[in-house]
């Protein structure tokens, strides 16, 4: 029985790319996701996911980011980002990870 590596910063480091080739537009990052749930494991990296979307990269124990303000490990793309009005904040929330 082998058992698989656990490697969050892999994870954040592909669905970072990913979302920031993306770019701004909300429909190709639903799609980037879904179609990156086929090759990566959300539920073993669940709070990396939930870090990255919500955040913009992974978080501390305490909430601080490590990304050491390495433009490659975090994307704007993300809640914290967003414009400050309910109409953007509904935008990010109604993007579905399947």
């Amino acid at each position: 029985d082998e058992k698989e590596k656990f490697e969050p910063t892999v994870f954040r480091d592909t669905i970072v790319q990913g979302l920031n080739e993306a770019g701004n537009d909300l429909e190709a990052i639903a799609k980037f996701l879904d179609s990156a749930g086929s090759r990566l494991d959300y539920r073993r990296y669940a709070d990396t996911l939930f870090d990255i979307l919500v955040a913009g990269s992974m978080l501390a124990p305490g909430g601080t980011r490590i990304d050491d303000n390495d433009k490659t490990k975090m994307t704007n793309h993300c809640v914290f980002f967003a414009d400050e009005d309910h109409d953007a904040i509904r935008n990010y929330a109604q993007v579905r990870v399947v």
